[in-house]
């Protein structure tokens, strides 16, 4: 049964990291295109609507891409963890359904008018369509965070007779103050994905000279959202969820950062591999008492380490967790400093002209997706070993009847399948960055003739 849970675990997190390559880009361009589209009813300029028609194209393809890949995560709760969701049930279908028939089908509704009903539809209907887009992919985006939160930090529960679990209040479930950080810090790095992508192509169109014109907007709003959402996401939205961390998972503070003893004016570590055998951090960069202050404000605050907890109650992965952490953090304060380098560039009328600055923009696009999927390792890592904190371990939630043979072979099969997704998708976003946003491509050095501006 260990080797059937260590291949369903797999199973699951093999399809879900792929799927939420396509969320984190829909949400974050559905602000994006909203704010596009909102500059372009109130100035008239036709670039504005022409640029977010091009990236509503993108959203289209994601968001297709999306469906198909999160249907199998669906009907794993059954295959794959049908323990876990006879108990559970009850309370994550909640929010489960609420995604499915409100949110899904406001946004795939929407999406629609915006991509084919802008005629009819008029300026400011199409407007409309856009904001409702937004409101839609955001919304889904919280009813998935709030269903994981429950995971982290149940609350509004109760348990029945037969050991499953009730739900006793739905405003507890929706308004969980876990829900409510973790969504905060996901979307937010959603929107840095999006920007980072609007940025990437913007870029690209200016280093071919092709488009040149709507690179320059690309550029301008991606940076100018992606810096704001950058800084916002260290602090205060990291420091909010590392501290509720702090409080309702102190094993998984520990494993993150790597702390293995507890100790008042507890450092921070910045580099170090941990050795599991030893139970200490080898070749550790640390700034003193760093921890102390961040997590309590007070830089001589007692901090517990690993060795304050059974092991039995520790991450079974702790290398995992603290590396996917780091790694999160890491990339999140690259992000920072690039995006202020661009922001400076834009302000003093540099940027179009920075080789160096372009390139760096235009290379930078793949370090979000890997940054918000580091991010959900250590949420889900961290966890462990509870598939619901406290009160479900994970070995008690999978599928009896289901042998390990069973998942490898769909496993591998989810794995070819992907792949042609994969080309698929690559082939289609392909085509639309090369035919570009006028609806056709420009010859080589040439850049595409802007319309007549109400204001840049």
């Amino acid at each position: 049964m260990a080797d059937a849970l260590f291949v369903h675990r797999l199973h699951f997190a093999f399809t879900i990291t792929f799927h939420y390559i396509f969320p984190q880009l829909t949400m974050g361009l559905a602000l994006l295109i909203f704010i596009m589209k909102t500059i372009a009813l109130r100035t008239g300029d036709a670039r504005w609507n022409q640029a977010a028609k091009f990236w509503g194209r993108i959203f289209g393809i994601s968001f297709a891409l999306g469906v198909v890949t999160g249907i199998p995560m669906e009907f794993q709760f059954g295959t794959n963890w049908s323990a876990f969701s006879k108990l559970a049930g009850g309370v994550i279908g909640q929010t489960l359904a609420m995604e499915g028939v409100f949110s899904f089908f406001l946004e795939s509704s929407f999406l629609g008018l915006f991509l084919f009903g802008e005629k009819r539809l008029g300026p400011r209907l199409h407007w409309l369509s856009s904001m409702m887009m937004f409101i839609g992919s955001w919304l889904s985006g919280y009813l998935i965070v709030a269903t994981d939160a429950w995971m982290q930090h149940p609350v509004g529960y109760a348990i029945e007779a037969n050991g499953s679990y009730a739900l006793t209040s739905f405003w507890a479930l929706i308004l969980n103050p876990w829900a409510l950080a973790q969504y905060a810090h996901t979307m937010l790095g959603a929107v840095q994905t999006g920007c980072f992508a609007m940025a990437a192509v913007g870029a690209f169109y200016l280093l071919s000279q092709r488009h040149a014109d709507f690179g320059k907007l690309f550029l301008r709003v991606a940076i100018i959202v992606g810096v704001i959402a950058a800084m916002a996401q260290l602090s205060p939205t990291g420091d909010i969820q590392g501290r509720i961390i702090a409080v309702h998972q102190p094993p998984t503070l520990a494993g993150m950062e790597g702390l293995f003893q507890s100790g008042p004016g507890a450092p921070l570590a910045i580099l170090g591999q941990p050795d599991m055998e030893k139970r200490r951090l080898d070749n550790p960069l640390i700034v003193p008492k760093a921890l102390s202050f961040l997590t309590y404000r007070v830089w001589t605050a007692e901090v517990k380490g690993l060795d304050a907890f059974p092991q039995n109650e520790e991450s079974d992965n702790i290398p995992l967790l603290y590396f996917s952490y780091h790694i999160m953090v890491g990339l999140g304060t690259i992000f920072v400093a690039i995006l202020l380098l661009a922001a400076f560039k834009l302000y003093r009328g540099t940027l179009y002209t920075s080789q160096a600055t372009l390139w760096i923009l235009m290379l930078s696009f793949p370090f979000p997706f890997i940054a918000n999927t580091a991010g959900w390792i250590t949420a889900e890592v961290g966890r462990q070993p509870w598939l619901i904190y406290g009160l479900m371990r994970t070995s008690a939630g999978v599928s009896k009847q289901v042998s390990a043979g069973n998942v490898w072979f769909t496993l591998l099969g989810f794995c070819g399948l992907y792949v042609v997704l994969s080309v698929l998708f690559l082939f289609l976003i392909y085509r639309e960055i090369d035919e570009g946003p006028a609806g056709h491509t420009s010859a080589p050095g040439t850049p595409s003739q802007p319309q007549p501006a109400a204001a840049d």
